[in-house]
């Protein structure tokens, strides 16, 4: 399979990237995140710019996160009753992301795109939930350059041994990109809150 996604790539570039990420953030079934780390190979190898495969990875991955929040926004909840199969969601699942959706919007939007079973439902719900378009559009894309930052960098350094992470892709990749960024977004606060607290002593 990476040898098919290596010629895709080779043949159509970033256009296919792009295309293939715009896939994948629609929670259709798709290997958008392997070619992403399949491109970061290609930018080790010096056949892609990492400036344009990011910029590439984020222009699709916003623009199909856009179009599945624009769908559940207009189609609402009865959308997903008639299609749940084919997007591999449950009526349970439905239920359980709503009440996630429904504890914090930010962190649903943010953290559950890094959720195996999660990833595929968070810009539909946030559509037909109602979140504000620039809302979704700023907690969408705090996720979408940490998952592309770190996908890049992890097909720049382990590309050539990929049968060894390829197990992980679906399952503790995401935990561990879910990882990185909470604690990003922790070191963020703690340095802001001390800040604060230093100007008002």
């Amino acid at each position: 399979m990476s040898d098919f996604i290596l010629n895709y790539l080779s043949t159509l570039g970033l256009v296919g990237l792009l295309m293939g990420v715009f896939i994948e953030s629609m929670g259709v079934p798709f290997p958008g995140g392997i070619m992403v780390i399949l491109t970061g190979l290609l930018v080790n190898q010096g056949r892609l710019e990492f400036s344009s495969a990011m910029l590439a990875t984020l222009s699709g991955y916003t623009g199909g996160s856009l179009t599945a929040y624009l769908i559940g926004r207009n189609l609402g909840q009865p959308f997903f009753v008639r299609i749940g199969a084919f997007l591999r969601i449950s009526p349970e699942r439905f239920e359980q992301a709503q009440s996630l959706l429904d504890r914090s919007a930010p962190a649903f939007i943010i953290f559950g795109r890094f959720l195996p079973g999660l990833s595929n439902l968070t810009p539909y719900m946030a559509g037909v939930s109602r979140i504000s378009l620039p809302y979704f559009l700023l907690y969408n894309s705090i996720f979408t350059v940490g998952w592309g930052f770190l996908y890049l960098l992890l097909g720049m350094f382990f590309g050539h041994n990929y049968q060894l992470i390829a197990p992980y892709i679906n399952t503790r990749l995401p935990l561990v990109g879910l990882a990185l960024l909470g604690s990003g977004l922790a070191y963020l606060l703690i340095r802001n809150s001390l800040r604060n607290r230093i100007k008002n002593e």
